[in-house]
C-alpha cells in the first residue's frame, strides 16, 4: 500500500516539546486509506505521545496533522472523526455495556433509533450481544476490552487509534484478542493506528510498522521488510526474539569482500550490499538462520562452540552457545537432543546476514 496516494492521515514536520525536552522531533508520516499501521518501540520512544497528538489530546509545538485531507492540528478531539481505545478500558462503572457504548452518542445528540442501531451493530461485530446489560464489574478483562473497542466503533469513525489495548491482559487473552482485532480490521477496512511495545503484536497485525526511538521514526516498512532488511543495528536488535547475533569486525575489500572478526574470516559472497565498502562493521545473523549438526557441514560458514544454556519451547529449542568468549543464540528443532556443556558445530549462510556500519550503525 502506497500511503502517499490519498493518505487517510498525514503528519508534517511534527514537533512536541515539554520545556527543554524534545519528545517528537520533526516527524513526518503518511498513513494510507484502510491501512493498519503499528507504532512500535520501547518505553519513552514517543509512540503514545504521537498517538495522543493525532487524537488531539496533546497540543503540538510545531507542524501539522491532516485527517481525511482536513487540517485538524488545532481541532478538538471530538471533531477529528476518530475513535480511540485506551489501555485502561475507561468504562463508566455505574453504566451497563450498552450505556457505555451509547453515552457519547447521546451527548452528541444522535437520534435514539440510530444509537440503538449502532450499538447493536457494534455488539454483533464484537460478539458481546449477551453482555449489553452487564456492568463492567461483571465482565472479564477481555470482555471489558471488547466493550471499550465497541465504544469506539459506534462513532462510525474513519480512523481508529489503539493505545496498547492488550497490555493489561494475560498471554492467552492477548493472543485471542489480537486475532479479533485483525479480523475486525478485515471486516471494517478502516484506517487503524496501533501503539505497542510488543513485537509479536506488531508483526502479526501491521500492514506497516513504524519503529520509533527518541521521538523519531527509524524505519517505516512492512513487517517482512523490517525483519529481513532492518535499516539499523537498533532495529535489528529490537525485532526478533531472541535478538540477532552480532560479530564485531571489519569488512576487507578484494574480488570478494570478506568479514574479519578475531580468528574468523567470513566470505560475504551472496550478501546484497546497498553500498559496499571496506571498514569497521557489525555482522548480524538471526538465531533461526543458523544450523547445526549435519546441516552445518554444508553451511558456507562453520564454527565450533559449547552449549551454555538450553530453553526447550516445545515447537523449537533455543540454545545459547559460547564461541570464543562470545555468546550466541541458535534456534533448533523442538526435539533437538542438546544439553548444557555439549560441543556443537553450527553454521550459516552470509547471504542471510545483515551488515551494519560500526560508526553510524546503519545497514550496509
Amino acid at each position: 500500500m502506497d500511503a502517499r496516494i490519498d493518505p487517510s492521515i498525514a503528519i508534517k514536520n511534527l514537533c512536541l516539546s515539554f520545556g527543554s525536552l524534545d519528545v517528537l522531533k520533526d516527524l513526518n508520516l503518511s498513513v494510507g486509506q484502510g491501512e493498519f499501521l503499528v507504532l512500535l518501540g520501547s518505553s519513552g520512544c514517543g509512540k503514545s505521545t504521537l498517538l495522543n497528538c493525532i487524537a488531539g489530546l496533546l497540543d503540538v509545538t510545531d507542524g501539522q496533522i491532516f485527517i481525511g485531507g482536513r487540517n485538524v492540528t488545532w481541532e478538538e478531539p471530538s471533531n477529528r472523526g476518530i475513535g480511540m481505545v485506551f489501555q485502561s478500558y475507561a468504562l463508566y462503572p455505574q453504566m451497563t455495556v450498552a450505556g457505555n457504548l451509547s453515552f457519547g452518542l447521546k451527548n452528541a445528540g444522535v437520534p435514539k433509533a440510530e444509537i440503538e442501531e449502532r450499538v447493536n451493530r457494534a455488539a454483533k461485530i464484537l460478539q458481546i450481544e449477551p453482555l449489553l446489560n452487564r456492568k463492567p464489574a461483571a465482565l472479564s478483562g477481555g470482555q471489558r476490552q471488547r466493550a471499550a473497542i465497541g465504544r469506539a466503533l459506534v462513532r462510525d469513525a474513519d480512523v481508529f487509534l489503539f493505545d496498547e489495548p492488550l497490555s493489561n491482559l494475560d498471554a492467552k487473552l492477548r493472543a485471542d484478542l489480537r486475532v479479533e482485532i485483525k479480523q475486525l480490521h478485515q471486516k471494517l477496512s478502516n484506517t487503524m493506528i496501533y501503539v505497542t511495545h510488543d513485537q509479536i503484536e506488531a508483526m502479526t497485525l501491521a500492514d506497516r510498522i513504524a519503529i520509533m526511538r527518541g521521538g523519531q521514526i527509524l524505519q517505516l516498512a512492512s513487517p517482512n521488510e523490517i525483519y529481513k532488511r532492518p535499516a539499523s543495528k537498533y532495529v535489528a536488535e529490537f525485532i526478533g526474539s531472541p535478538t540477532m547475533n552480532f560479530f564485531e569486525g571489519r569488512i576487507e575489500g578484494g574480488d570478494v569482500l570478506r568479514f574479519e572478526t578475531g580468528d574468523h574470516s567470513f566470505s560475504l559472497d551472496g550478501y546484497e550490499f546497498g553500498n559496499a565498502a571496506s571498514g569497521d562493521a557489525w555482522f548480524g545473523i538471526r538465531p533461526e538462520h543458523m544450523v547445526s549438526g549435519a546441516e552445518a557441514e554444508d553451511a558456507k560458514i562453520r564454527l565450533e562452540g559449547q552449549v551454555e544454556l538450553v530453553e526447550p519451547l516445545g515447537s523449537d529449542t533455543l540454545a545459547r552457545i559460547t564461541c570464543r568468549d562470545q555468546l550466541l543464540w541458535i534456534r533448533l528443532d523442538g526435539q533437538a537432543n542438546v544439553s548444557h556443556g555439549d560441543s556443537i558445530t553450527f553454521g550459516f549462510d552470509p547471504a542471510r546476514a545483515n551488515l551494519f556500519d560500526k560508526t553510524t550503525e546503519n545497514r550496509l
